[in-house]
């Protein structure tokens, strides 16, 4: 390894690099051109002595050590960026801060978070976008920020659990079943909120593992979605506890117990190391676990 060579200044190119694995999409992350990150890729390359990205079929792939040295990066760049930062002072903060959710968070809890968040930090800017099955590749890549999420994803990325849910069953008023069984779910059709990859998903995955597969679904991105499709309607809709219960003055709905084989889960924030440390995001943190808890 020539580390002579290596440039400080090539840090932050090189974390764009092994995180977007694309020369371009990390030329365009730190305001460069591509030509000019061609350039310090090639300078890196020789400096750590390794190819550090090799092109594949359709993308590029980090070699053994490229993966090595973004794991030591996730650590280091979060210190060199605090470097001669002042205190964090949430009334002048200017930052965009970009978070990933479904609307169980927003109705539950945005009028609370965003009126508390800005009137800390009047000037900061939040831009929210729903989940999606690109979610945590975007928090791995920087894309997102921050995500909330009803599970610990398997990705290297922190994880702060900020409460456990169970569900409950949200019917039509007039649907002819009382007490929900997994009998029910297999005969009546499902209506549900689907945003994330299949594999994520809980309640699929669960209702797959008992056996359970309704004979037809109503599949909507939005959990709002979900609850104006029953009444009038046999859809069976499963749904976090503390959201169908805001349902429950609609007289057209009513609630019933879901069967005790679906279990529970846990709702919590996820995002990159990187961010582990960052004055900001601590702030953030700190803000939505106090007014989620």
């Amino acid at each position: 390894m020539h580390t002579s060579e290596l440039d400080l200044n090539l840090l932050i190119p090189l974390e764009a690099l092994l995180e977007e694995r694309h020369v371009s999409r990390a030329a365009a992350r730190v305001q460069l051109t591509q030509s000019a990150m061609s350039r310090a890729l090639a300078r890196l390359r020789r400096a750590l002595g390794d190819e550090l990205l090799v092109r594949t079929a359709n993308t590029y792939e980090l070699t053994p050590r490229a993966r090595i040295v973004k794991r030591e990066l996730e650590y280091l760049m979060p210190r060199i960026h605090a470097l001669g930062r002042p205190p964090f002072d949430a009334a002048a903060a200017t930052d965009l801060v970009r978070l990933s959710c479904s609307d169980y968070v927003t109705l539950l809890y945005g009028e609370a978070l965003f009126g508390a968040i800005f009137q800390e930090a009047p000037s900061l800017s939040l831009a929210m976008e729903a989940l999606s099955p690109n979610t945590v590749a975007d928090v791995e890549h920087g894309r997102v920020d921050t995500a909330f999420v009803p599970f610990r994803p398997a990705a290297n990325l922190s994880w702060l659990r900020l409460l456990d849910e169970d569900f409950v069953c949200l019917l039509a008023a007039d649907h002819p079943v009382r007490r929900v069984t997994l009998d029910d779910l297999a005969t009546y059709p499902q209506a549900g909120a689907v945003f994330l990859a299949e594999e994520a998903m809980i309640l699929e995955r669960r209702l797959a593992e008992l056996g359970v597969q309704p004979p037809s679904a109503l599949r909507v991105p939005y959990f709002s979605a979900v609850a104006a499709a029953l009444p009038g309607s046999r859809f069976i809709a499963t749904l976090p506890r503390r959201l169908a219960v805001r349902y429950a003055d609609d007289q057209r709905l009513r609630l019933a117990e879901a069967p005790a084989e679906l279990n529970g889960f846990s709702y919590g924030l996820i995002w990159h190391p990187r961010l582990d440390q960052d004055p900001l995001h601590h702030w953030l943190r700190a803000k939505i676990t106090l007014l989620t808890g």
